[in-house]
């Protein structure tokens, strides 16, 4: 029996990788400083493995910014303003990467970002490939190959993690009409075959080809498409052991193509999907081994041996030992690093560390649960195996987690809870005597710029070097002088910029009862952008108000309106790591009152529009469509639960971002949210279409400028964006505002890029009424 993994970690156990990018972005650092720490990085996480008794350690699971631009720069598929403007203007690859991912705006250039979208139902973020007509594919980057030497350089031979051609694909956008991005794969599947070549003459003995589609819905074509490849690659590559992994669901009606498919192994998430292990043992053929991912690769509890034990007992009964393999669900690139590294008993109490496994311990678990199953376990394995029941156990009885009153009043919603007085057509007349705001009102997400020197105030904070009055003193005048900057520019609805606020989910979290917080426990959601999920282990309720009081003294200071800023449940949950010990709706529905109780009090402290983000509604949609409305159902009423409780003049917002919202449009609109806010930007619009054909009835804000790159858009930019989305959508329905919250950048490019946006939406204004004056002549 062989132990594997899909993928570890790669911003490191202090997040160097993060910091090695932002200093090589700012000129702090040479590309040849950010390649050592690279290095460093990946020999550590293979030795880190290889100490741990992990028999097939994965290379190629390093990346940058994203693994799919990685694999999009490997084939050439570089976007043609790139390669037909500015491939000589780089100093190196590297440079390019970085620009397809984030904008080039220096050297004369002004080149857009590739446009970025949630991986399948995770808050990782990937970078869209770019697919033309007839487009042809080449060999342009070694770094597969670059990385499997690399590893064989330190005496480890490692198993290459390469996204499957099919999925690739699949992921990707076409960028012209009239053709389909699937009948690339006789041009794509040359340089695969190429990098192969170039692998097995290196001496691999495994590939990992991820083809996470395997698990979704797909078409007779793409099913034919993933017999053709596969075909193609085992005449190629007959000695090749070729490894398909899927993940995130089950393989349902597509087991009968993956059990066929002329390859070495099948991983499979048994995680997710814990019911297919029957099905896959009984169509699996001789030839085929087994890989069960049994090991949690995206929650971060402790796996009960006992229940997996099962599962591998039952696989190798069916198929033999040395055909069954060990393994995570997925890679770990969705768990933190290292629990060892959480010292901080005050944050996260013993008793609660104790049910817990990062990246580290899960792979511990994979070797553990191997020796277990052997004929004879040796000592440690038994001794971990008594120490997983009482943990296991504990967690089970804790009285930590069950609260009565939280059950109660989540058992006693009825469906008044989740209706507003009046439907939007009352709501927006009373809304627009009662607010004012002109044709193309401007606002922005939230959040804006946590500067250097406002996260060392928090930091001081937290280790007591400054008093919570000295503390507050410096977040008041922060906030006074951005509100005093908005006015000032003559944006309509203002932020208070949430300088006081850590993360949009973890200031929640570390407000409400039933969560609790790591210190290290970090994870990529993009590029150099690290999340630092809460963990939610019991019944959440609300003890307190939690942002009322900044909301009020922001709104102290102007006589324009000040938005009230709140993350929506469905968001908290998903970018938290969830319970798992009751259904997902449930503590979803806790939240919700939650939230409800904060809007409530905000609409008595005189805040008139109160925003709940919601931008992971989308993320967690189930692969499968026949799972959707399910979801659906629930999600959207926990979203209309916390936002109800208010009367018919005080205008909700949500937020949402980097998602296809084309099949969940009516789901959408019935979240009944006064004003919604979207991502558009690096789209080109192109997401409006579908609240065009569906005739949303509500306001809508198409975010008009991309926030996740540094580069400033002009007005004329962001003009032309406007009147695309005037062109789908009525202008009395149209808000201006940036793609997201603006913590992220700095202040020379967000004062820039919002003074463009407001004198945007005042040309914008103009150009409507001019050609409503010559429609009306």
């Amino acid at each position: 029996m062989q132990t594997h993994n899909l993928g570890y970690p790669r911003i490191g156990s202090n997040r160097e990788l993060k910091k090695a990018c932002e200093h090589y972005w700012s000129g702090k650092i040479t590309a040849q400083e950010l390649a050592n720490t690279s290095r460093n990085l990946t020999i550590k996480n293979w030795k880190i493995q290889l100490e741990t008794g992990i028999d097939l350690i994965p290379s190629n699971d390093f990346s940058y910014y994203d693994q799919i631009l990685d694999m999009s720069l490997t084939v050439g598929a570089i976007p043609k303003r790139y390669n037909e403007i500015a491939l000589d203007k780089f100093n190196n690859e590297l440079d390019l990467y970085f620009a397809m991912a984030r904008g080039y705006q220096k050297n004369g250039l002004d080149i857009t970002a590739m446009e970025m979208t949630k991986w399948f139902d995770t808050n990782y973020h990937y970078i869209v490939p770019e697919f033309y007509k007839n487009q042809e594919f080449t060999l342009f980057s070694n770094k597969i190959i670059n990385e499997f030497v690399g590893a064989k350089q330190v005496g480890i031979k490692t198993k290459p993690v390469i996204i499957g051609l099919v999925s690739y694909l699949l992921l990707g956008k076409e960028k012209e009409d009239g053709f389909d991005k699937l009948d690339l794969v006789t041009n794509l599947l040359p340089v695969y075959i190429e990098i192969l070549k170039e692998l097995e003459a290196q001496g691999a003995e495994w590939i990992q080809f991820d083809e996470p589609f395997l698990a979704l819905d797909l078409s007779e074509k793409e099913k034919e498409v993933y017999k053709f490849v596969y075909t193609i690659l085992k005449k190629k590559f007959p000695k090749l052991k070729i490894m398909i992994a899927t993940y995130f669901d089950g393989l349902k009606d597509n087991l009968s193509l993956a059990v066929s498919l002329p390859i070495c192994a099948l991983h499979i998430d048994l995680v997710r999907c814990p019911e297919q292990l029957d099905d896959v043992l009984n169509n699996i053929p001789e030839s085929l081994s087994l890989s069960l991912g049994i090991i949690d690769g995206r929650n971060i509890w402790k796996n009960d041996f006992e229940t997996s034990l099962l599962f591998i007992k039952k696989a190798v009964k069916k198929i033999g030992c040395d055909r069954v393999m060990i393994a995570p669900s997925c890679s770990l690139l969705h768990s933190p690093c290292d629990l060892d590294l959480e010292t901080n008993e005050e944050t996260l109490l013993p008793e609660i560390k104790q049910w817990l496994a990062f990246a580290k311990q899960k792979l511990d678990e994979v070797v553990t649960l191997k020796e277990l199953s052997s004929k004879k376990p040796d000592k440690k394995a038994l001794e971990k195996y008594d120490r997983n029941k009482k943990d296991i156990e504990s967690r089970k009885t804790s009285k930590r987690i069950h609260n009565k009153k939280v059950k109660e009043r989540v058992s006693s919603i009825t469906a008044k809870d989740s209706e507003r007085n009046n439907p939007f057509s009352i709501r927006k007349i009373t809304q627009r005597n009662e607010l004012k705001l002109p044709l193309f009102p401007t606002t922005t997400i939230g959040s804006f710029p946590q500067t250097s020197e406002v996260r060392s105030w928090r930091a001081k904070f937290k280790k007591g070097d400054i008093s919570a009055a000295e503390y507050n003193a410096l977040l008041k005048k922060e906030t006074e002088e951005s509100i005093r900057w908005q006015d000032e520019i003559g944006i309509d609805v203002l932020v208070h910029g949430e300088f006081e606020r850590n993360d949009m989910v973890e200031y929640f979290g570390e407000q409400l009862s039933g969560f609790v917080f790591t210190k290290n426990g970090w994870v990529q959601s993009y590029g150099s952008r690290c999340v630092k999920p809460p963990v939610i282990y019991g019944d959440v309720y609300r003890p307190n108000p939690m942002t009322v009081y900044w909301s009020e003294y922001a709104q102290s200071l102007t006589k324009s309106l000040v938005k009230g800023m709140l993350t929506g449940p469905v968001t908290i949950l998903q970018w938290s790591f969830v319970r798992d010990d009751q259904p997902r709706s449930v503590t979803c529905n806790q939240i919700a009152l939650a939230i409800r109780d904060e809007v409530v009090d905000l609409e008595k402290a005189g805040i008139k529009i109160i925003q709940i983000d919601e931008p992971a509604i989308r993320e967690g949609l189930p692969l499968r469509k026949s799972e959707w409305q399910a979801y659906l159902q629930w999600a959207v009423c926990a979203f209309r639960i916390s936002a109800s409780g208010v009367n018919d003049a005080t205008q909700i917002h949500t937020h949402m971002c980097y998602s296809e919202f084309n099949d969940i449009i009516q789901n959408i609109s019935d979240m009944d949210a006064d004003v919604i806010t979207i991502e558009c930007s690096r789209s080109q619009m192109e997401l409006l279409d579908a609240f065009a054909e569906f005739k949303y009835p509500n306001e809508i804000g198409p975010g008009v400028y991309d926030i996740h790159s540094p580069r400033v858009p002009s007005k004329e930019e962001m003009v032309q964006l406007l009147k695309k989305a005037q062109d789908v959508i009525p202008a009395n329905q149209l808000w201006v505002n940036p793609d997201c919250g603006l913590k992220t950048r700095h202040w020379d490019e967000t004062k820039k890029a919002l003074i463009a946006m407001v004198e945007a939406s005042k040309e914008a204004t103009s150009y409507f009424v001019a050609e409503e004056k010559v429609s009306n002549s």
